[in-house]
């Protein structure tokens, strides 16, 4: 699958500053416990403000064992993933992220793309150069072409 960059032609916050969102993602993503993948979300406002983070494990008070963590079907009914912990935190804490940009270190899926758009994330951003598990590309795909029609930009982010 090859990225989509500048889907909606959002303005760019900085190339600077893109990075900068990118690096706290993989931060934020190595305190995910799930031995397979480790995925990181940072949620900034328009002034460069970090609304809300998240990152993928189990919601609050479940436990997650590494036995719950490496068997993929006991885990997959329980996983949230870091987009979808970014937007449930904002809720909880009473934030908005409408208008905002969405950094994440991995192509959103269909069931996060859905949630962003209805957060009103305007913007979604991840590493280019990332390969995707074939198992994966159909559902990036579906969830680039929901990206197109609600009007949400993509940006591909040269991490270095």
């Amino acid at each position: 699958m090859d990225p989509i960059v500048g889907v909606g032609d959002a303005p760019a916050m900085s190339d600077k500053w893109d990075r900068r969102f990118i690096e706290l993602a993989r931060h934020i993503a190595r305190w995910s416990k799930d031995p397979s993948t480790q995925v990181g979300c940072v949620v900034v406002g328009p002034d460069r403000e970090i609304r809300s983070t998240g990152f993928n494990g189990f919601p609050r008070g479940i436990d997650d064992s590494l036995e719950r963590l490496s068997d993929r079907d006991r885990k997959y009914p329980l996983i949230c993933h870091a987009e979808e912990n970014a937007i449930m935190h904002a809720a909880r804490i009473g934030v908005s992220l409408k208008g905002c940009s969405a950094y994440v270190t991995w192509p959103p899926c269909t069931r996060c793309a859905r949630s962003l758009i209805q957060a009103g994330v305007d913007t979604v951003h991840y590493p280019g150069g990332l390969e995707i598990p074939e198992r994966w590309a159909e559902d990036f795909e579906t969830s680039t072409q929901m990206f197109r029609e609600a009007g949400v930009s993509i940006r591909t982010v040269d991490a270095g």
